[in-house]
């Protein structure tokens, strides 16, 4: 059964990725906007900006400008979920001897590649644009480990509005929110800056924890507890999501 199940996904998860490379323009739209964004912060926002650190605006906000990317990403996801249940092709390939769960799982990890590359893309304008890192290769594969977590647990509470939205408006509106929250963390001002209540909102939600994880593998910092926070809430979320993901997903086949 579960060598049944890798073959479909498999071959799935082929026809999901030759359709992206049939249409980039969905990568590079979704590395657009954090790029535009890292523009518009370093040379426009950056000099008025204190961080109270010593390195540069750019390293300070890029943690931030990667989970905006994951962010921004999956709402393609939704969208091709939503297109092909609209147009009947779950139908079809449930109608075939195919393993029930294949076909979600690979819009899931054609999600991840899409978003992978889109990260990639993102750092590398980073670069360009002075970005520098102390981080050795176990810290890059750090960062890389808790992105991929991270970009895993969006992607499922992506595919709840996927299946279930009624419009293609409504199955990608739900990354707004997702897109905003980094703004109420720590990725572009300490939250020390903060006044009371906000303060507290955005030193408690989980993208404060991940973008301070990932801040500290980059400058070569001591992670402290950052790091399991971290990794808890991308866990936790994933876990969560994809139960309701897996609900929604057998309710609407069955």
């Amino acid at each position: 059964m579960s060598k049944h199940f890798f073959g479909d996904t498999t071959v799935l998860l082929g026809r999901s990725l030759r359709h992206i490379t049939r249409s980039p323009d969905t990568i590079i739209t979704t590395a657009i906007m954090p790029i535009a964004m890292m523009l518009m912060f370093v040379y426009v926002f950056g000099g008025a900006i204190r961080t109270g650190s010593d390195s540069s605006y750019v390293n300070y906000m890029l943690p931030g400008i990667l989970l905006i990317t994951v962010a921004s990403g999956i709402a393609y996801t939704a969208y091709r979920l939503f297109t092909d249940m609209k147009g009947g092709i779950f139908e079809r390939f449930q109608s075939m001897p195919t393993a029930r769960s294949s076909v979600l799982w690979a819009h899931v990890l054609t999600s991840l590649v899409a978003n992978l590359i889109s990260l990639v893309v993102v750092v590398l304008v980073a670069l360009l644009m002075g970005f520098r890192s102390e981080a050795g290769v176990p810290a890059w594969l750090a960062v890389a480990g808790i992105l991929i977590l991270f970009t895993l647990a969006l992607t499922w509470i992506a595919v709840i509005p996927g299946l279930s939205a009624k419009t293609m408006e409504g199955a990608s509106a739900f990354s707004y929110p997702l897109i905003f929250l980094p703004f109420l963390s720590s990725a572009f001002v300490p939250t020390a800056t903060m006044p009371g209540p906000v303060r507290f909102f955005a030193e408690h939600q989980p993208v404060t924890s991940i973008v301070n994880a990932i801040r500290a593998l980059f400058t070569g910092q001591p992670v402290g507890t950052d790091i399991w926070v971290a990794l808890a809430w991308c866990v936790g979320i994933l876990a969560v999501a994809y139960v309701f993901a897996m609900r929604t997903y057998r309710r609407k086949i069955s």
